[in-house]
């Protein structure tokens, strides 16, 4: 049993979504909060807390901002290595980087050390919780679980499937990609803090025939999360469009195989035609927003507040290697820019909130995972507003928390990250 730990700073957290109405008035601000067994216990003033815990241990961050870890709701480990790989549009790059890349995964013993590499890297920058795509190896899949089991950590991933317009070594078959997911969900699925996603890479590199076997495993495990890509550039939908000529738009490729779905979970989308935005609504699938990837690969401009506005259900990610950083807050930041191209000014609140609660809620984890709130699992980052010379000076004129917290979101790096907690535990 964990002895209660009280941590003071201030705490935020979130009562409502911030996108619903007024942003300020949707988050909490408070003195402290307790760590109980790996859980957040209570929250309010230190007083309160320390005349019901007399006897707890007492870390004190002073003005820093503690609050849920971030939650990357798309990634891809696997490309820990190639990441900031020069100049190419999403077809090339795949070709020229990615793959090879991912061919090196048939090998446990790499595949373990750049998954305990990447979640190195994460956990530095604050991301407690992260949903990865791994290769086509069953190896990719267990070392990424294995590694993240003995941290204690929430994640989520699955095996990448691929059956056609990949290289000899990435391509699995229908038939061998169902049954090498299913015995991975098997062997992980709910196992301590894991889960396990179906992953289909993309229609591309799916036969009908492998989307229609992952259709049929999703529908006899529909507890799992489905990860797959979305409407990512104009130059990949043309590509769909030939290798689906029968299908109304690049989401009924998915659609008519059973892919579709509340736990669906799709990846960029952001050249999206009006039906597939009403599917998707209807469904309440989620979409995950990558900022630094879109433009680091020229993808497009995210509907952050089209989409918002009808109600869909978004995340926020890194895309890691497509991104450019493994840094939650430098992907605030390019959210932040992308909106702004848009027309739309996204509150300080509302950049938060979609890296913690809103990209939990997309994993459909909010129960657990993504707000620093009584019962929650006790996954926290402590954020140093004052972590550079440029940043302390700009936030010592702030007249509020959120004007103090805008320079690290803007220009914040790891630098900023105090102290990272997972499951109660400090781990950076």
């Amino acid at each position: 049993m964990q002895d209660t730990i009280i941590v003071k700073g201030q705490v935020l957290s979130f009562r409502a979504n911030p996108f619903d109405g007024d942003p300020a008035g949707a988050a909490q601000l408070d003195e402290a909060l307790t760590l109980e067994g790996g859980r957040i216990g209570g929250r309010g003033s230190f007083a309160s807390l320390r005349a019901r815990h007399p006897q707890a241990r007492v870390v004190d961050h002073g003005e820093r901002v503690v609050m849920a870890g971030f939650v990357d709701a798309h990634a891809h480990y696997p490309q820990t290595a190639m990441i900031a790989s020069w100049g190419k549009r999403l077809i090339d790059w795949l070709n020229s980087y990615t793959f090879p890349e991912e061919m090196r995964f048939r090998d446990p013993a790499y595949a373990a050390e750049i998954a305990a590499r990447y979640l190195d890297l994460t956990a530095a920058h604050g991301t407690t919780t992260v949903c990865s795509y791994c290769t086509i190896h069953p190896e990719s899949v267990d070392a990424f679980f294995s590694e993240a089991q003995a941290r204690g950590q929430r994640v989520v991933a699955g095996k990448t499937c691929m059956d056609r317009n990949a290289p000899e070594g990435l391509r699995d078959t229908a038939q061998s990609g169902y049954d090498d997911s299913r015995a991975l969900l098997g062997r992980w699925h709910g196992v301590d803090r894991l889960s396990y996603a179906i992953t289909p890479r993309f229609s591309p590199t799916s036969s009908p025939e492998q989307l229609e076997a992952m259709g049929a495993l999703w529908a006899e495990n529909p507890d799992c999360l489905m990860q797959t890509h979305l409407s990512e550039q104009t130059d990949e939908i043309a590509w769909v469009k030939e290798l689906f000529p029968g299908a109304r738009d690049y989401l009924d490729t998915y659609e008519a195989h059973g892919l579709l779905g509340p736990n669906g979970v799709y990846g960029h989308s952001i050249h999206l035609e009006a039906r597939e935005r009403d599917r998707l609504a209807e469904t309440g699938a989620a979409l995950v927003h990558c900022p630094t990837s879109n433009t680091f690969i020229g993808s497009g401009l995210f509907d952050m507040a089209g989409l918002m506005a009808e109600g869909q259900r978004v995340g926020l990610a890194t895309d890691t290697g497509g991104g450019s950083s493994f840094s939650m807050l430098r992907t605030m930041a390019a959210a932040y820019e992308i909106a702004q191209l848009r027309g739309t000014a996204l509150h300080p609140a509302q950049l938060l909130w979609l890296a913690t609660a809103g990209s939990a809620r997309a994993l459909r984890m909010d129960d657990r995972i993504g707000n620093a709130a009584p019962g929650m699992e006790a996954d926290l980052v402590v954020l140093d507003l004052a972590s550079t010379p440029a940043i302390a000076q700009r936030a010592h004129r702030a007249g509020d928390i959120w004007e103090a917290l805008f320079p690290t979101i803007m220009m914040g790096d790891d630098r900023a990250v105090a102290e990272v907690r997972i499951a109660g535990r400090a781990v950076a």
